[in-house]
């Protein structure tokens, strides 16, 4: 399959999941939901890995890597999104995920030595730009509670970010189905102990039928098949290319806006959405 609608598939996904996760936390405590979102996309990935890898192959000395990349999959980009969620709006998460390429730009320069050209580093500006028209333009509310919702963000879009350089060597040496599915079965295990305590304090029987729907969205759909895209997007391309499609997320979580909550496009959207394009273009170059 070609590997731009692979990355159009990934960011379809991860766009609905802004949408998805604002309506979850309004109703499910983050950190429980963290909890069974693991252990969902944790316990079906350890059965489809072990029918299709039959086995472990991670040598001794990238344990450590591995650790490190699944403490960052989960208890802290899962985690603080969720968190960060139940404080701010969809579109700011998009928003703020959007940032990701202009991180990917600066670990990648310092930790696997790509080169800054200056295509890349136009074509994250451009895009950068074009996302802000679109959201600037509806407003962003820096209230007490919004602002710390995107600092939460925040912080997992920069363990997104170090989650996609750091596993690239990973996955060159093992594969993106064999490292990606090990980080979130890992991942979870990990995120056990703060999982369960949160059980005593959240009664999961609460937990409406929809949501269920929504969680199970994202413990499948994003856990599972985006974040298997994005490492496999990342074994083809160089990280700052499949980074900077991030930028199309606040475009494309309009759009799902738009179909699902009826919200009109105006002309900003447009001029938004194809200066975001532009930029995206731009950082294909050379």
């Amino acid at each position: 399959m070609n590997i731009y609608i692979i990355m159009l598939i990934q960011q379809l996904i991860a766009s609905g999941t802004h949408l998805i996760a604002k309506t979850v936390t309004r109703e499910v405590d983050p950190m429980a939901l963290t909890f069974i979102r693991g252990l969902i996309s944790g316990g079906v990935l350890a059965v489809v890995f072990f029918i299709r890898e039959k086995r472990i192959r991670i040598l001794k000395e990238d344990f450590g890597t591995l650790f490190w990349l699944s403490l960052l999959a989960i208890s802290v980009n899962q985690y603080f999104y969720l968190y960060g969620m139940k404080f701010t709006l969809a579109a700011n998460g998009a928003l703020l995920y959007a940032t990701t390429p202009a991180f990917v730009l600066v670990f990648s320069r310092f930790m696997l030595g790509e080169r800054l050209t200056t295509w890349k580093v136009t074509g994250v500006v451009i895009a950068f730009i074009g996302v802000s028209i679109v959201i600037f333009e509806r407003g962003i509310d820096l209230s007490s509670d919004y602002f710390f919702g995107n600092v939460m963000i925040l912080f997992a879009v920069i363990a997104w970010a170090l989650y996609a350089i750091q596993g690239k060597k990973l996955i060159a040496k093992y594969g993106s189905f064999h490292v990606s599915s090990l980080t979130i079965m890992l991942g979870a295990i990990i995120f056990i102990p703060p999982g369960a305590a949160s059980l005593t304090w959240f009664d999961v029987s609460t937990i409406s039928t929809d949501n269920w729907f929504g969680i199970l969205y994202l413990a499948l759909g994003t856990s599972v098949i985006s974040y298997v895209l994005w490492y496999y997007a990342i074994g083809k391309f160089d990280t700052t290319k499949v980074a900077v499609f991030a930028n199309a997320q606040p475009i494309l979580t309009t759009i799902l806006a738009v179909i699902i909550l009826d919200q009109p496009i105006t002309g900003m959207f447009v001029i938004g959405g194809v200066i975001t394009i532009a930029g995206v273009l731009l950082t294909q170059r050379k």
